[in-house]
Formats: C-alpha cells, sequence, structure tokens
C-alpha cells in the first residue's frame, strides 16, 4: 500500500468510502493490509458504523486442543459469498486460544499463556479487538463443560454434575462472578442448547450396553438451586430415538425450534449399519418432530467409510465434518420451506483432521 493512491486520502474520506460497503467487504477489506486494517479498525471508523447494524452469518471452525494456531487466527466460512475468511485474535494477550462459541455477535474462548497455564474464559470482538476475561476457572472446567452463551448476562459451563452461571445485571456496585449449583442431569449431557431462557441436551438413559437417548429440558431460573430437568417425551413420538445413530442437537433459527441430526439405522440392530444421515426438526410448541433433510447417498457415501462424523451449526444450516473426507458437507435449509445440500472446500488445515465449529454473527456493533 506504499504506492497506493489510498494513502493520498485522509482518513475520514476513507471511512465514508468503507461505510457504504456491506460488513463482508469491510471484513475483507482489512485481511488486505496493515494499513487498511489499521484504518477500518479505528474508533473513528466503528463509531461511524455503530448506528448502522449490520450482521454477517458466518460458520467458524474450533481450534483442535491438539493442533493451537501460531497465527492466533479465526478461520470462517461465509455461506452467501462461498468463500473463507480469516480473523486475526492477535490482540488477545495469550498464546493459546481455543474458540468455542458466540453469540450476539460475541466470540468465547478458552485461553492460556506460559506464564498463566489456568485456562480463562475470554469473550471478545475479533471485528473491533475489544475483549474481556471472565472471573477465573480452573482448567477443568475447560476440558469436560460445554459452554453456552445467550449474552453477557447469560453464560453458562454446563456438567453431568454441576453448572457454572455468570451474570451482569448493569448494577455498577455489583461484582458479577460465577454461580455453581448442582446440574441433576443423569448423564453427561450430550450437545446442549441454550434457547431463550431455557437448555435442551440429550443424554444417555440406558445401560452399559445399549444406548438409551432421551432429551430434557431446564429453565435457567433460581440459580442459586439445583438445576431442574424435564424429560421431554411424548407417546407419539415413539421410537425417535432409536432410528438416529450418535443423536445430535443443534439449534435453529427460530426460538421455537431445534434440530436434532443423526445416522439413520437401517435396523433396530445394536451394531445396525445407517443409510444417511437424517436432520429431524422438532416445533417446541406442539412437540411434533418432522424430517427436515436426508443427506443424498452420493454425499454420504464419501462419510461411510468414517467411525464418526462431526455435526454444528445453527441457524438455518448444518455442517457434517468427517475424517479423511477433507471438505465440509453443508445443509441449509431456506424460508419457503426447501433446502438444499453442498460441499464446502478449502476447509483450513489437513483434511485428515475433524473439523468442529459454531455459528459466529459477526457485528461492528457488538459490545462488551
Amino acid at each position: 500500500m506504499d504506492s497506493s493512491p489510498f494513502n493520498n486520502l485522509p482518513q475520514d474520506t476513507l471511512h465514508q468510502i468503507f461505510c457504504h460497503l456491506p460488513l463482508r467487504q469491510i471484513a475483507a477489506a482489512k485481511c488486505v493490509c496493515k494499513a487498511l486494517r489499521a484504518a477500518l479498525s479505528s474508533a473513528s471508523f466503528h463509531h461511524l458504523l455503530h448506528t448502522q447494524s449490520r450482521s454477517l452469518p458466518l460458520l467458524a471452525l474450533k481450534t483442535s486442543h491438539r493442533h493451537v494456531s501460531p497465527l492466533l487466527t479465526l478461520h470462517s466460512f461465509d455461506p452467501a459469498a462461498n468463500h473463507w475468511l480469516k480473523f486475526s485474535l492477535s490482540f488477545l494477550p495469550f498464546a493459546a486460544l481455543h474458540p468455542i462459541t458466540s453469540s450476539n455477535g460475541l466470540l468465547y474462548l478458552w485461553a492460556s499463556s506460559p506464564q498463566n497455564p489456568q485456562k480463562a474464559l475470554v469473550v471478545c470482538n475479533p471485528l473491533t479487538a475489544r475483549f474481556k476475561t471472565l472471573p477465573q476457572l480452573g482448567s477443568a472446567w475447560s476440558r469436560h463443560g460445554a459452554v453456552l452463551a445467550g449474552s453477557l448476562s447469560a453464560v453458562l459451563v454446563l456438567t453431568e454434575l454441576a453448572v457454572l452461571y455468570y451474570s451482569e445485571n448493569g448494577n455498577p456496585n455489583f461484582t458479577p462472578n460465577w454461580l455453581k449449583f448442582s446440574s441433576n442431569l443423569p448423564s453427561k449431557p450430550r450437545s446442549p442448547v441454550l434457547v431463550s431462557d431455557f437448555i435442551l441436551t440429550l443424554c444417555d438413559v440406558g445401560s452399559p450396553w445399549r444406548s438409551q437417548w432421551a432429551m430434557f429440558k431446564g429453565r435457567i431460573v433460581d440459580t442459586d438451586k439445583a438445576m431442574q430437568w424435564v424429560r421431554l417425551e411424548r407417546r407419539e413420538w415413539g421410537d425417535i430415538f432409536d432410528i438416529l445413530k450418535r443423536p445430535r442437537l443443534v439449534k435453529a433459527g427460530s426460538d421455537r425450534k431445534v434440530y436434532m441430526v443423526g445416522g439413520l439405522k437401517s435396523s433396530y440392530a445394536l451394531q445396525s449399519a445407517c443409510t444417511t444421515i437424517l436432520v429431524l426438526r422438532l416445533d417446541l410448541d406442539t412437540l411434533e418432530w418432522e424430517e427436515a433433510g436426508r443427506m443424498p447417498l452420493e454425499m454420504y457415501r464419501c462419510f461411510v467409510e468414517s467411525s464418526k462424523f462431526k455435526v454444528f451449526g445453527g441457524g438455518n444450516r448444518v455442517c457434517f465434518s468427517a475424517k479423511r473426507v477433507g471438505r465440509l458437507a453443508l445443509w441449509e435449509e431456506f424460508g419457503d420451506g426447501k433446502n438444499a445440500w453442498r460441499w464446502v472446500d478449502g476447509v483450513p488445515g489437513s483434511g485428515d483432521v475433524l473439523s468442529r465449529g459454531f455459528v459466529f454473527e459477526a457485528r461492528l456493533d457488538a459490545v462488551l
């Protein structure tokens, strides 16, 4: 950019040019060079955009605890543009970062450094380089707890035995901290999701020899007491949990619906093979299930040789990853009730690694 005409423009003029671009193009421009990154990361530019609420729905990849990126970068896929984006996390004063979830434009990460190996939960906005470290937790929570975030007023870390709850109530005289209470779950929670003011999770209530999955719902109230769970079940559901292998919950775009994804078994036998991957949708008002999508057989053949696959997503998108596939399978549901499957190429890293991720709705106006 040393010889670029942009260097001759006043910063105010540069800001006026870029403020009319979609957020997708602003994020891409910040990756061009240090000069543009500085100009588009300035407080004055963010103030100019603050009144313009824009969001960019992305699918972000988690960093494996075994493979920590030295570049401190968040890799995200833009489904609308069919393009991968990189967000620098170098503004965070930590050597090891593990992105885990996001909410309302904010990114949540487990972070540590050689000087302080104890993992801390950090929340930040990668677009504005603002961050906050939440009160210290033990490292065991980062290994065994699932982090659920609705906002800074509702952050939970959920395990089989306990729940940690963090809240900021806006009172300047109140010092926010973690509240701990019993979770009272029958087994380890699988793929818990935070929907409005309650949690949905799957638990194995079967025997050591055969899994039997059930869905539980717990409301976030009276956090000084034990968590109270209700098992969601109806006679009309029949064998809905028996036809899926390794079921997972995925949060839908509406607070009144949730997806359940798993391999469709060919029979009820203990080691029965799967014929494809099924996406079911549950209406939380009527508690009625319906099929939302079914992976095409030619796509599913790429997953057959893998012993397991990973599922992540949210809103109206679900991603699937497996070892040795080298790309992601993406299912999308549209407003007219139709859905489509496609491949996502160019996944960062080795194709032999299982990709994990979450939905990240990037926003410049997301504040801590």
